[in-house]
């Protein structure tokens, strides 16, 4: 999950840059005041308790402000993380974010300060009281509030300060530059995150082409398990010898030995990249849980199943094109082969991808058109995965 919090002085602008980061990237806003007020209008429990301290003159406490931000979390179900304003304010706060994140089974991802003089900021609030006639926004309330911030929100960074979480991005210029260096900080984080992804479809979806995309911008170790067969097969290794009269025949090789070329493909590349993206592989439901063994034992998971979906009519047309080229498959020689493949996949073909949607981790996308328009709309998709790690 992606969770941001966003501080600035007041007249920084953070309402403006909130929204657009809500909509760039589907960010549940909370906000302290806007959740106190919910549980105040729904007269719940909480919200009673807090009336009855704020009518007696006094401070919503800790133990309630806790209750009343971690139900305005649980509450949300369809966003990919959060954008808080107005809490953390102290410490103690501060502590119970990071208690409400263990809950979740996620953790902050950025802190952005937007720097802006409070001379910038005194001339932003007057001019907005003038537009909006808010008798609020006079010099001394102003000036309050911007000492407030000063000498209560500021110090909380300090909270932070040891961590690689916190950013300061400049806040003068307008929307959009302020906007996009925020946003560079938000995609370096995104992007920063492992991830291991697999492209899944029939033969002639286009599988090789993306997921070599993927590799490419994410960053990410290639795998596909034919191209490790063959690269085995034409050495002298004591495997090599295995393998030859497998794909001589053209048939499966063997779990055991497929196995073995995909560990020590990921031992080559400990450390190199960013994570993994599999082609091709698995084949077969026994293979989904070899492969998950084999993500466990390297602490890691499958996070994004891409399901290219392509017509059987323009697969059949994709595969006879190949056949006339030198990318052509031992099964592109004639149309009866390559039907034979076709209905061959078909017959495992539900059992993977509803193993994938019950983990709901599949994602099915439209692999018609060219191949730029289905690289983003895959992109699309990793991107929202990326997301939703927690």
């Amino acid at each position: 999950m992606l969770n941001l919090i966003l501080f600035g002085p007041p007249g920084a602008g953070k309402g403006t840059q909130s929204d657009l980061l809500m909509k760039q990237y589907n960010l549940t806003y909370i906000s302290t005041g806007e959740a106190l007020r919910n549980e105040l209008k729904a007269n719940t429990p909480l919200g009673q308790q807090a009336r009855q301290i704020i009518e007696s003159g006094g401070l919503v406490d800790d133990e309630i402000i806790v209750q009343i931000i971690g139900n305005a979390i649980q509450a949300e179900k369809s966003s990919d993380g959060f954008l808080f304003d107005g809490f953390p304010r102290t410490y103690v706060q501060a502590y119970i974010l990071d208690g409400l994140f263990t809950g979740l089974q996620t953790s902050l991802s950025k802190i952005i300060i937007m720097d802006i003089s409070d001379e910038v900021c005194t001339q932003r609030l007057l001019q907005r009281a003038k537009e909006q006639g808010r008798s609020d926004d006079n010099a001394a309330v102003i000036k309050r509030r911007l000492q407030e911030y000063h000498e209560k929100t500021l110090p909380l960074l300090e909270f932070y300060q040891d961590t690689d979480k916190l950013v300061k991005v400049d806040g003068m210029g307008t929307t959009d530059e302020v906007f996009n260096r925020i946003n560079h900080f938000v995609t370096e984080e995104i992007n920063s995150k492992p991830v291991n992804i697999m492209v899944y479809g029939f033969p002639g979806s286009g599988k090789t082409t993306q997921a070599k995309k993927l590799a490419d911008e994410f960053n990410l170790t290639y795998i596909s398990t034919s191209e490790l067969l063959k690269a085995e097969a034409e050495t002298d290794s004591h495997l090599a010898q295995q393998i030859k009269p497998y794909l001589a025949k053209g048939l499966l090789v063997p779990d055991e030995i497929v196995i073995r070329l995909i560990e020590k493909k990921l031992r080559e590349s400990d450390g190199v990249n960013r994570g993994y993206v599999f082609k091709g592989y698995p084949r077969t439901l026994v293979q989904a849980y070899i492969l998950d063994g084999i993500m466990k034992k390297k602490n890691c998971a499958i996070n994004c199943v891409v399901n290219l979906q392509v017509p059987q009519l323009e697969l059949v047309k994709r595969l006879d094109a190949r056949s006339k080229t030198n990318e052509r498959m031992p099964y592109d020689t004639s149309a009866a082969t390559i039907v034979a493949r076709l209905e061959e996949h078909a017959q495992r073909n539900d059992s993977i991808v509803n193993y994938y949607r019950n983990h709901k981790i599949l994602v099915d996308v439209d692999g018609q058109g060219c191949t730029k328009d289905v690289y983003l709309r895959i992109k699309e998709h990793v991107h929202r995965a990326i997301r939703n790690l927690r």
